[in-house]
């Protein structure tokens, strides 16, 4: 995880971030906010591994409430996280991307959550990879 915040559709920066949402995606209600947390990857091993997709990741405050990312449309938005395979040594963002070079670094796993998690934080960003029992944690920043 590289970093985690909140977004302001306002904001020139953001509203890229925003790009590739389903047709139909509602906006924030006025109890909820987008929330984007941008994430790499890399394969230290000698092996070829296939990345978990974005349903793969749910952000959990400590009420038990539980977040769960927006598909975005990489096509539309380069910084969407989506599944890879990872070869031996290989990234992703890959370098010279549009991701890679932004100022967040990494890819996006775009949420809309409710304003109360700023009183139930420390808010947790779950992994679950394939064939592991228990996911991954990552507490994040809010």
């Amino acid at each position: 995880m590289q970093i985690s915040r909140e977004l302001n559709p306002y904001s020139v920066e953001d509203k890229g971030y925003l790009a590739g949402l389903p047709a139909g995606t509602t906006p924030p209600a006025t109890d909820e906010e987008w929330f984007a947390v941008f994430v790499w990857a890399k394969n230290f091993t000698h092996h070829t591994h296939v990345t978990t997709t974005p349903a793969s990741f749910d952000i959990v405050d400590t009420q038990g409430n539980t977040y769960y990312p927006i598909q975005l449309n990489p096509s539309v938005n380069p910084y969407a996280w989506t599944s890879m395979t990872l070869q031996p040594n290989d990234q992703e963002p890959v370098p010279n991307s549009t991701a890679f070079f932004g100022p967040t670094g990494g890819q996006e796993l775009l949420f809309k959550i409710n304003d109360t998690a700023y009183a139930n934080r420390p808010l947790t960003l779950q992994i679950h990879a394939p064939g592991q029992a228990t996911p991954s944690t990552v507490s994040l920043d809010l």
